[in-house]
């Protein structure tokens, strides 16, 4: 086993990876050339240490550090002595444009993790009754398929595997091609039983994307709040798709009133989704992406497609929001001469994660982060989606920015030592 690494030096071992010269930060998604680079450096780092590391049919990689032959008085080996393992990791893609620990941290977190517990196992300070296992999911920020957590949600089930085996990325290659070309079987492809059986709880550390960590009444004198939170929940939260349908033609030679322009009606559209979710409370509403058809400057375009992501802590409020702005959509095209429809691509309802879990949680980290919170979340994550099959939780590191799928999205050398030694003596305490 080579020398403990900390997780500085190992999140300094992919910095330069799928930087991105154009947008800033990092562009890495799901099998592109920096999230495949990504993948295997962490197969080297996690073969390394000798842990027995494999891919599943869903593209998920696992390294699996097993216990002993015989172990507990002749417990079985192999596969068997895997069930009700404990599982920590996160993912390794990232939105376009993105920070460098939205992800990343996560792995190379449960890496540095591995070492401190080998390290007290060595020392005879540790006595394990389950094995581990660092998890990699792909796909988790649906940026270039355009569903989030697509590995866990094809682990579960919680996506049907012929729709996603038909998602298609920018280029029009379907998933399913994109998971051939990496040796993968599409008819492989799904709920995995087995692979669930040998998941006893589920722990991911993941930067945190928000200001929560900084909130007022954590922050200390000096202003500093602390390194580590343990994840309550995770707020409900879909993508939908509208494609608004016009009447294509020449910029030049049609005058203003003989227009049918699904530019405008689709600018008015994102001023009605921020209007509408403003005027909800705590509900998020937000249009990142648009992509004119067939995209032109002299052309009016024949059609727009724009995707929104709304987010609320009640399920059903989500819903009324959505279609809220979809009826105001639908009054805007007809006003403009143009017909819009709204495609749900993806939703997942509000995760309350496991209650003895999360506590479990919360008093392993206290030894090393006193007084540390316990926080809502608006961001998606694949221990949300696990959270529907077995105990889920997670720990957030505190991002001084509370910028996160931005090059601006920061963690700081100490407080992620600090959020290594906080997942170090969960997974001590759980294992």
């Amino acid at each position: 086993m080579p020398e403990p690494s900390t997780v500085n030096s190992l999140m300094g071992a992919i910095a330069g990876t799928g930087r991105d010269a154009r947008r800033g930060g990092y562009s890495r998604p799901v099998y592109s050339t920096p999230e495949l680079e990504l993948r295997e450096w962490f197969t080297s780092e996690a073969t390394s240490r000798g842990l027995a590391v494999e891919r599943d049919a869903n593209g998920i990689i696992w390294a699996w550090w097993d216990l002993p032959a015989g172990h507990d008085g002749g417990a079985p080996s192999g596969a068997d002595a895997r069930r009700g393992a404990l599982v920590t990791g996160s993912h390794l893609d990232s939105v376009p444009g993105g920070g460098a620990f939205d992800g990343p941290l996560g792995v190379a977190s449960a890496l540095a993790a591995y070492d401190v517990l080998a390290a007290r196992e060595a020392a005879g300070d540790l006595q394990r009754h389950r094995a581990l296992a660092i998890a990699v999911f792909p796909e988790e920020e649906g940026s270039a398929f355009g569903v989030a957590c697509l590995g866990s949600r094809l682990l579960t089930g919680a996506i049907d595997t012929a729709r996603a085996l038909n998602l298609r990325d920018a280029s029009g290659t379907t998933f399913a091609d994109a998971s051939c070309a990496q040796g993968l079987d599409p008819d492989a492809m799904g709920r995995d039983a087995a692979a669930l059986a040998r998941i006893g709880d589920f722990v991911e550390l993941h930067v945190e994307q928000g200001l929560g960590l900084n909130g007022e009444e954590y922050t200390d004198a000096a202003g500093r709040g602390p390194a580590v939170a343990v994840a309550s929940s995770i707020l409900g939260h879909g993508r939908w798709r509208f494609s608004v349908s016009g009447q294509g033609n020449h910029a030049g030679t049609t005058l203003m009133s003989d227009r049918a322009d699904p530019m405008v009606a689709a600018a008015q559209m994102v001023l009605a989704v921020r209007k509408t979710a403003a005027a909800q409370s705590d509900a998020r509403a937000t249009v990142g992406r648009l992509e004119p058809v067939p995209g032109g400057t002299n052309v009016i375009a024949s059609r727009v497609d724009f995707w929104m992501d709304v987010r609320h802590p009640d399920d059903a409020v989500t819903a009324a929001v959505v279609e809220r702005i979809h009826g105001q959509a639908q009054k805007i095209a007809a006003f403009e001469g143009c017909t819009v429809t709204m495609t749900e691509e993806s939703y997942s309802g509000t995760v309350h994660f496991d209650a003895a879990l999360t506590r479990a949680l919360q008093g392993s980290v206290q030894r090393t982060t006193p007084g540390a919170p316990a926080l809502s979340t608006g961001a998606g994550h694949d221990a949300g989606v696990l959270a529907a099959e077995v105990p889920t939780g997670m720990l957030f590191v505190r991002n001084p920015s509370g910028i996160s799928h931005s090059p601006e999205e920061h963690v700081e050398d100490d407080d992620a030592t600090a959020g290594t030694i906080a997942l170090a003596d969960t997974l001590e305490d759980l294992l």
